[in-house]
């Protein structure tokens, strides 16, 4: 399906620069960006990648990972071939760093399998979802109107005028902010920090539902220094967005050891002196995946693996101490 593609500029010599992601893509006449989603044909900037989906699956929402966004439920997860990241540590590059094949879901359908499967609505996720700018936001307005949610899974690379539109379309964002450093961005994923701490930024103040990957690689971005920036700039925020801190193992071009489960529990506790929610993924740390009350630290929610437990909440209050929790129910 042709779709023309949303902010783009056409430049006098014919190309066309890309205005949807920081990348910024200058397209000559039948080629494709770095994202493989977005074609100059005769002039114009077309989505080639509309409704073209490289995953589709059922998926706990704890593993997008979203932990205080409806815990316990089920949510239908889908995603475009292709990223506008080059990251050589990529844990999904056989989907988002190479042509994989695809089956074209229209938004309608796409809405009709969420309610079919009786899902809390639909994740953007799996490869880089904003590349697929159009297709979620056709298909997130008919999804709030069937009082579905939408859930957007990214690496916040994207430019603010398409933020902006998606937004108000969006009910939880899981940003990847891979690390504080411009020169990791740079020479990991030939990328700019800066525009993902303003995703994110822009996403708290618009008061969305706001959680934080970040995945820990020995010797790239796990000093002390990194990760004590990292955790400032979120208590910064809130020092209520969950931080998840996740285990790295070889993949793609990266062939660096997974990462030491005592570094993970390090920056754990590093972590906990300044955020009250911080989990670790990817591996077994135990009590590293429960919800905690912050002023009391009752178990809120338990956690293991996928298989969650709400235990000491009663009427959206602690049931211990009687404070509200930091979790949509």
């Amino acid at each position: 399906m042709l779709k023309n593609a949303s902010f783009w500029e056409k430049r006098e010599d014919g190309k066309i620069k890309c205005e949807l992601c920081p990348v910024g893509c200058v397209i000559a006449e039948g080629k494709i960006g770095v994202c493989m989603g977005r074609q100059n044909t005769n002039g114009v900037l077309y989505a080639i990648n509309y409704g073209n989906a490289v995953s589709i699956a059922i998926d706990p929402i704890e593993k997008k990972p979203l932990y205080h966004f409806h815990p316990g439920t089920t949510i239908l997860s889908t995603g475009p071939n292709g990223c506008n990241l080059k990251c050589e540590n990529c844990q999904n590059w056989s989907i988002s760093q190479m042509k994989s094949p695809t089956e074209f879901i229209s938004p309608e359908n796409m809405v009709d399998l969420a309610l079919k499967y009786k899902s809390l609505g639909i994740a953007y996720t799996y490869t880089e979802p904003v590349i697929w700018f159009e297709y979620i936001v056709d298909t997130a307005k008919m999804a709030k109107e069937k009082s579905l949610k939408n859930v957007l899974v990214t690496n916040g690379y994207i430019c603010e005028k398409p933020l902006i539109q998606l937004l108000p379309l969006i009910d939880a964002f899981n940003v990847d902010v891979k690390s504080m450093e411009d020169d990791f961005y740079r020479k990991i994923c030939k990328g700019k920090v800066g525009p993902v701490i303003r995703t994110v930024e822009l996403a708290v103040k618009n008061g969305t539902h706001v959680e934080i990957t970040n995945l820990i690689i020995p010797t790239l971005n796990d000093s002390e220094e990194q990760i004590r920036k990292l955790v400032n700039w979120v208590a910064g925020l809130d020092d209520r967005i969950p931080l998840h801190f996740s285990r790295y193992f070889p993949a793609y071009k990266t062939e660096l050891p997974p990462t030491p489960i005592s570094t993970l529990k390090k920056v754990y506790d590093l972590a906990k002196e300044k955020l009250k929610h911080v989990y670790v993924g990817n591996a077994y740390i135990e009590g590293t995946s429960n919800t905690y009350c912050p002023s009391c630290s009752n178990v809120l929610i338990s956690r293991e693996g996928y298989y969650t437990q709400i235990k000491g909440i009663k009427d959206r209050k602690c049931s211990s101490c009687g404070v509200d929790v930091d979790l949509i129910l």
